[in-house]
């Protein structure tokens, strides 16, 4: 299969996984599936906004209480009392930006986008140096590739950090999808090309 061929097989990808993200989060109730606004929410906000101003970052609470700097022993010796500040204390994690922040920028979606053609090249490359000559082989592999993609993180979050289960398992759904979209263009594209050359070779 030409590189060129590839290229469009994964551009075409792409753009057909970023169709369906942009349904899948925004006409559907998947984009929001178990995620929920904070109650009395003013008063964390401005909680946030004067202790962290314009820190943007990522934060994890309660803290261990060591310094940034601080030697392998002594990081051993706080996780060891941790588990008594967990007892005592809520815990999460945050990701926290100033007030100003954009809404879905242009940007941001470009970025989107451009994240999902990366995604879809790698799955054409990968499809194109593998045996599978049908289809439905390298949709099934797309469905793998998905699923390995999907349950790599989206399950972590779950384990470590509490990501509840209900929004793990429709991002899951979400991206598991997204591959076998691509899959779809890809193995279609692939097919076609497959069968050119064999007309050219008869």
């Amino acid at each position: 299969m030409s590189a060129s061929r590839i290229v469009l097989a994964g551009v075409l990808g792409g753009i057909a996984m970023f169709l369906w993200t942009a349904i899948a989060h925004m006409a559907t109730p998947l984009g929001m599936a178990g995620i929920r606004e904070i109650p009395n929410e003013q008063a964390v906000l401005g909680s946030m906004q004067s202790t962290l101003g314009s820190a943007k970052g990522f934060y994890f609470f309660p803290g261990m209480g060591v310094a940034t700097n601080a030697t392998t022993s002594e990081r051993r010796a706080a996780m060891g009392n941790y588990q008594a500040i967990l007892d005592k204390n809520p815990s999460g994690i945050l990701i926290y930006k100033p007030a100003g922040e954009k809404a879905m920028t242009m940007g941001q979606l470009g970025s989107e986008f451009g994240f999902q053609v990366l995604e879809s090249l790698l799955l054409a490359l990968l499809l194109s140096i593998t045996v599978l000559k049908t289809f439905g082989a390298r949709v099934r592999v797309a469905l793998l590739v998905g699923i390995v993609a999907a349950v790599s993180t989206n399950m972590s979050y779950w384990n470590w950090f509490g990501f509840p289960i209900t929004y793990t398992c429709a991002q899951i759904f979400v991206e598991t999808v997204k591959y076998i979209t691509a899959g779809i263009v890809i193995a279609w594209l692939m097919g076609r090309g497959s069968a050119k050359n064999l007309s050219a070779a008869a």
